[in-house]
């Protein structure tokens, strides 16, 4: 009995991490909620960041959270500073999804808030959900029955209030990839262009590491010009997986 008692509670437990398993290749579109400073950060110190479109093919929803910690800061000496850190956790409702993540492309606070506001400014006759919008890499959005599209192509559709989904894609040389692990399946993005790759409103911030490959989930990123500051609400576009 107390052999068949111990297989069914490995059983279960097997099944739980199965059930708690995110597809390779899932985006997740995210806020910062902790913000990073290269001369005031610490090791170890916990980084959070908020979900900001509900993930298809997964129970997590607008409102999750990520959970990460900092792996090693270096405050800048002469001109770089470097702040490495990993996010491992999501936290949905009841739910706790481990994983690694790659980091594809980040946004800052600026960029964020622009890409929810037209070109051409708010039309007063026009509802928000009928806005044209540009997303962080370059994406037109329109809203109010229309599609996402780059020039004539259409790569995507809108999602309401202000998210989108599309299959991610990547211009020629660029080192951010396509659907990977056999996940081509239309992603959420958010405020992110279906190709967006690199970073986005801070010109001496570059990603050193995206976790892509060892260490594996570890997201490096160098300032080229003195200290690292990452403000709150900045965004953020992961991929689960492995390599």
């Amino acid at each position: 009995m107390r052999y068949a008692w111990l297989l069914f509670v490995l059983s279960c437990s097997v099944g739980l991490r199965a059930q708690n398993a995110l597809p390779p290749g899932t985006v997740l579109p995210v806020r910062l909620e902790t913000g990073l400073n290269a001369k005031k950060s610490k090791v170890g110190q916990a980084v959070k960041a908020r979900v900001m479109q509900d993930v298809p093919g997964t129970s997590i929803r607008t409102g999750a959270q990520l959970l990460g910690h900092l792996v090693a800061v270096t405050p800048a000496a002469g001109v770089e500073a470097r702040i490495a850190l990993r996010f491992d956790t999501v936290k949905a409702k009841k739910q706790r999804f481990a994983m690694s993540t790659e980091l594809r492309a980040l946004a800052s606070l600026m960029e964020v808030e622009d890409a929810q506001i037209p070109k051409t400014g708010p039309d007063r006759g026009t509802s928000q959900s009928a806005w044209t919008t540009e997303q962080i890499g370059g994406d037109v959005v329109y809203r109010g029955g229309g599609p996402v599209a780059q020039g004539l192509e259409v790569v995507g559709t809108p999602v309401p209030p202000d998210g989108v989904l599309g299959k991610m894609r990547n211009d020629p040389g660029s080192p951010c990839r396509a659907g990977v692990d056999h996940n081509a399946q239309p992603q959420a993005l958010w405020l992110f262009a279906t190709d967006a790759c690199g970073v986005y409103g801070y010109p001496d911030v570059r990603i050193a590491h995206a976790g892509r490959t060892d260490p594996v989930g570890e997201i490096v990123l160098v300032s080229t010009q003195g200290n690292l500051a990452i403000e709150r609400g900045s965004g953020w576009l992961l991929r689960v997986g492995g390599r």
